[in-house]
């Protein structure tokens, strides 16, 4: 999975997936407009005080382009590029410094909605530098032009910036937990198949192979001495061992199974005595931990499956100790040495319990499966 760069107050807004639909742009305009009814006062103004007609045009002119931008950028502009985006907020500034210009200083208070539009379409602290240098420019210039600072219209701009600011910092802070929680959804459905996919190589790997032993014993019985009653025995544990797999594999879907030492042994020793290799198994797992079972009794499973399936061993030996578990064959291994699905498995469910696997050739001929986990851990 990409790693997602983590925002900022210097990180642009994300961009939609596509353009709104004829209801949504609709919609949008509505609401965006009735915002600009407020660009009514520059117009009175204009109107009411004594200005020239040139003067007039220029500002009927200028309100109509900074309400026009305006509504296309919260309508459209959040599907445009960053540097349309640049442009309609740098038009709606031209546009507010021009009333400004024409009717003075105090008529700043109209840079609200550039604010606005700044602090919602570029990075927030961009917006945020904008709303507060508009305010300053806002009491000089009211300061030398009327010899006082006009007050209130900051106030307006200053609450209107940190307000804006806040509510994009919300925003952000939303879309990222937003994003972090499908995150972990995802991980936890990677999870859950790697669970699955690991569960149901333990159950039906082990199990398949033994019913494959059997099945194979059965024919050679029926083959070669006619043995009727040992060959329907062994069909018999076939029958016996296809039911225990299927109620396994539910239980794996359920995610309800747990393996058991004890049960395993006891399977091993069958399947071993199936594929008619000698079996040293322990008789009893009472000094391994409760904690420790579980996962040894798959690291059995596995290695007894391998010694069966993919190689040509003779003899098995299992070794149980409080932490550790051996597996050891005298046979010559088919393939590339500990690999395979089962073995990374094995050590996924190991690392869970602190504990690690080693399998590899013996020096001493055979193969050797080792799992153990430190005293630490156990104590």
């Amino acid at each position: 999975m990409a790693e997602k760069r983590k925002k900022n107050g210097w990180s642009w807004p994300d961009e939609p997936a596509g353009p709104p639909d004829r209801t949504g742009r609709i919609a949008g305009t509505v609401l965006t407009s009735l915002f600009l009814i407020y660009l009514v006062d520059p117009l009175s103004q204009v109107y009411s005080e004594p200005h020239s007609g040139g003067v007039r045009v220029a500002v009927v002119v200028t309100v109509a382009v900074y309400a026009a931008i305006y509504v296309l950028v919260l309508v459209r502009m959040p599907w445009y590029g960053r540097r349309m985006r640049i442009a309609a907020v740098a038009g709606m500034f031209t546009c507010g410094v021009v009333l400004a210009v024409l009717l003075g200083p105090d008529d700043l208070v109209f840079m609200t909605y550039v604010i606005s539009v700044a602090l919602m379409q570029l990075p927030p602290f961009v917006g945020l530098i904008l709303g507060l240098g508009i305010t300053a420019s806002l009491l000089i210039g009211t300061a030398i032009e009327e010899g006082a600072p006009d007050w209130n219209s900051a106030s307006i701009l200053v609450v209107l910036t940190i307000a804006m600011f806040g509510t994009r910092q919300v925003i952000l802070a939303n879309a990222e937990l937003r994003a972090a929680r499908d995150e972990i959804g995802a991980l936890a459905v990677a999870e859950e198949r790697a669970r699955m996919a690991r569960d149901l190589h333990d159950v039906l790997g082990h199990s398949l192979t033994t019913i494959t032993v059997k099945a194979g014993l059965a024919r050679r019985i029926l083959e070669s001495s006619g043995n009727r009653d040992q060959a329907i025995a062994e069909l018999r544990d076939v029958e016996n061992l296809s039911r225990t797999a299927l109620s396994e594999v539910r239980s794996t879907v359920s995610g309800y199974r747990k393996a058991s030492l004890p049960a395993e042994l006891v399977g091993a020793r069958a399947a071993l005595q199936a594929a008619e290799i000698a079996a040293d198994l322990p008789h009893a797992v009472d000094n391994v931990p409760a904690e420790l079972q579980e996962p040894f009794a798959y690291v059995l499973r596995e290695g007894v499956t391998n010694v069966i399936r993919h190689s040509d061993a003779r003899r098995v030996e299992v070794r149980l100790g409080g932490s550790w578990i051996e597996v050891r064959d005298d046979g010559t291994p088919k393939g590339e040495c500990g690999s395979g699905h089962g073995l990374s498995g094995l050590s996924e469910r190991l690392a869970k319990v602190g504990g690690s696997l080693s399998a590899g050739p013996d020096p001493s001929g055979g193969f050797v499966v080792r799992a153990s986990v430190p005293a630490a851990v156990t104590a």
